[in-house]
């Protein structure tokens, strides 16, 4: 099923272990082979059927913001080297087009997203270069405030969004790029879904009302998603996803799923993964090659194929659009 459309997962933290175990280097993961110290290699992805992937270029929120901004230009440097390494594999998509392109061509397609505000330093000059240098998304923060708006997992500050927060977000879809909402406080995923004017999307994170986790998405936000048009991509973590993560399955995160479809609709959900972002991952979904899995899963439950396409990436890819379209009209 998924040779005949692409799957699409949201969150993968990949470049940051490259940047870890690898010197940066990606040469020297040596991906064409089975690895064991992480979650994604290249036999691993064929056998996932992965279609697209959007690469995390991930620096930590609490780094000056100099260093912020110097450490997230050499994360997508390596995910450009990455994709240099494996051109017979990887492809760089900067549109939805392109995602299609490269997934009838055999390639994975290759997106970037920025995980927090502070990769901006506070400047919306920096932004517009992030997106110029091919960033399709930035999540708004990480596990900390950026000052200009709230984190799920930090002492509440502005209550939201700013002034300047909205400017922000503003911004980001005037440029085309897609606001994500996943890590930020439940206030702040409200105050944007009451500016932004095209969809937005929830990178990496599952249901609040089936395991009360901050990182998760309340029922109401679930339901102002689907009136905005956007995508809840699932994911994988343990923690997330159950409240004795030691418990947490395959059948968890299916669980997980049907809950934000039931909710938002089938147009507003997806997958991120989350994989080399986290140590604990559920039982039956260890690494990129588990996918297969999880659509069985949702196949048994009843799930057609159309309803798997949507969710694999037919959801994302029309958000994707959505950005390109709001910011071709402006």
């Amino acid at each position: 099923m998924l040779s005949r459309f692409p799957l699409i997962d949201g969150h993968n933290d990949l470049p940051w272990e490259i940047r870890l175990k690898f010197g940066k280097d990606p040469l020297k993961a040596d991906l064409a082979t089975r690895r064991t110290d992480i979650h994604t290699d290249l036999p691993r992805l064929e056998e996932g059927g992965l279609g697209g992937q959007f690469w995390s270029v991930y620096v930590p929120g609490t780094l000056p913001r100099h260093e912020a901004v110097n450490n997230v230009l050499e994360e997508i440097d390596i995910v450009y080297r990455l994709v240099e390494a494996h051109p017979d594999r990887f492809r760089i998509a900067l549109t939805a087009d392109d995602v299609e392109n490269a997934f009838r061509d055999g390639r994975i397609a290759s997106l970037l997203g920025a995980e927090g505000g502070h990769s901006i330093g506070g400047s919306l000059e920096i932004l517009r270069n992030l997106y110029r240098l091919g960033v399709r998304y930035m999540t708004l923060t990480h596990n900390q405030n950026v000052g200009w708006a709230d984190s799920a997992t930090d002492d509440p500050d502005v209550g939201g969004l700013s002034d300047f927060g909205r400017e922000v977000v503003t911004e980001m879809q005037r440029i085309g790029m897609l606001v994500d909402l996943s890590h930020t406080a439940p206030s702040t995923m409200r105050d944007a879904l009451e500016t932004v004017q095209a969809p937005v999307i929830f990178s990496h994170s599952s249901a609040r009302a089936l395991n009360d986790h901050p990182r998760n998405v309340p029922d109401d936000v679930l339901r102002g998603l689907k009136a905005n048009g956007g995508v809840c991509m699932a994911t994988f973590v343990s923690g997330f996803v159950a409240a004795e993560p030691e418990t947490a399955t395959l059948t968890t995160v299916a669980d997980h799923i049907d809950h934000i479809r039931e909710v938002a609709g089938v147009e507003h959900v997806g997958i991120g993964g989350d994989y080399d972002g986290t140590r604990d991952l559920p039982a039956g979904l260890e690494d990129v090659s588990r996918y297969p899995a999880l659509f069985a899963e949702l196949l048994r439950r009843g799930w057609t194929e159309s309803d798997c396409r949507a969710l694999a990436g037919g959801n994302i890819l029309r958000v994707l659009r959505a950005a390109e379209a709001h910011a071709a009209a402006r």
